[in-house]
């Protein structure tokens, strides 16, 4: 029963179900929210926001508010801590921001979770854990990029830069400009092992196995110890949970006034950009004066629609398609309750609507369900 109830779902519906079990299972609780905050949320953590574009308007009392363009502000700001515990919730939300290819606003739905307060290893690797069963939830062929801020962090320690050049630094590791890190640094006058270690971190990407052992031989400082020691530990456990399509990539870009621990984005097939992002942010919690550890991520269900029109989905299983001149609409709805009981979706038409997507398409015809012998997939 359940089983033929969640193919009766469109692809969406089934999708959000199926996280939303999924977190469940984990004892995250669901999160509801208004659709609206006070403007000044957001201007003071704008540097948070993927962009700084709001839509706001006047509340009856005379107050700025804000139609949400993110959750895990709202989230943050009514967190309250208790002792040794984590508030562990998910969403699936509206938000509205411009559309990065027309910049126009766009409602569009966002998931994800967030596990804030005394957080420790354990916690933070179930949810990169869970950011990587999501991943797989959406589609078999995915990769999950992983990285640490505290590596750069440690990195940008031992190389001592001015803020500029440490700016310069991140867009040449952003970009995997090995070359350009290698010209910024002889200008630098800064050569010999410690160029080659940059050089090192800039191309470091593969499997957990493989770069875990590099990061390890890149180790200058307790900051870097720390953060590879945890992001060992990880690897360990997504390695013990059977996931591994991880790869560690220190490219990832993270703004370090927010986040301090590890960062990750994940990818699916057929889809070019991220579909799901996300890291530790303490230093927004601290801004926002909750001094409790932080992570979690999002999924842009915006970006599967994209997904889910080119995959095998389909609006229903049968169009059925009749000529109305002599119908018998009693012997018409027989047959289409036959064909549903069967377990498929049926839509009848007297002529096909343009972009329906269907299975098979069939014709009442004489009182009787016949099928096309060509059949239009994608008319």
């Amino acid at each position: 029963m359940e089983s033929t109830l969640m193919e009766s779902l469109k692809r969406e519906d089934r999708i959000i179900l199926n996280l939303r079990r999924l977190y469940e299972q984990f004892g995250y609780t669901h999160y509801k929210m208004n659709k609206f905050e006070e403007y000044d949320l957001y201007v003071a953590n704008k540097d948070f926001l993927a962009d700084s574009s709001i839509i706001t308007f006047t509340d009856t009392n005379g107050k700025l508010m804000a139609l949400k363009p993110d959750v895990t502000l709202s989230i943050v700001k009514n967190y309250l801590p208790v002792p040794d515990t984590v508030q562990k919730v998910y969403y699936n939300e509206n938000i509205y921001r411009p559309a990065k290819s027309t910049h126009i606003y766009k409602e569009t739905m966002q998931m994800g979770l967030e596990c804030i307060g005394a957080l420790d290893t354990y916690h933070i690797s179930e949810v990169v854990v869970l950011a990587a069963k999501s991943l797989e939830t959406l589609s078999d062929h995915y990769i999950l990029d992983l990285s640490h801020v505290g590596v750069i962090r440690g990195f940008l320690e031992a190389l001592s830069l001015r803020p500029s050049q440490e700016t310069k630094f991140l867009t040449l590791l952003k970009e995997k400009n090995a070359h350009g890190i290698r010209q910024l640094l002889d200008d630098l006058g800064i050569g010999g092992n410690l160029q080659e270690k940059a050089i090192t971190l800039a191309s470091s990407y593969g499997s957990m196995e493989i770069v875990i052992p590099v990061l390890q031989d890149l180790i200058m400082n307790k900051t870097m110890a720390r953060a590879v020691e945890e992001l060992s530990l990880i690897c360990n456990i997504l390695m013990s949970q059977g996931l591994r399509n991880i790869h560690l990539d220190f490219s990832i870009e993270g703004d370090m006034a927010y986040y301090n621990g590890v960062l990750f984005r994940g990818y699916i097939a057929g889809i070019p950009s991220s579909v799901l992002s996300g890291g530790q942010y303490d230093e927004l919690t601290e801004k926002m004066g909750k001094r409790a550890g932080a992570l979690g991520f999002a999924i842009n269900m915006a970006l599967l629609e994209s997904y889910e029109a080119a995959s095998e989905d389909y609006d229903v299983d049968v169009l059925l398609l009749y000529d109305s001149d002599g119908l018998d609409s009693s012997t018409l709805m027989a047959a289409v309750s036959a064909l549903i009981e069967k377990g498929h979706t049926v839509q009848t038409q007297r002529q096909a609507p343009p972009k329906l997507k269907y299975k098979k398409l069939m014709k009442f015809q004489d009182g009787e369900v016949k099928e096309f012998e060509s059949v239009d997939t994608d008319h």
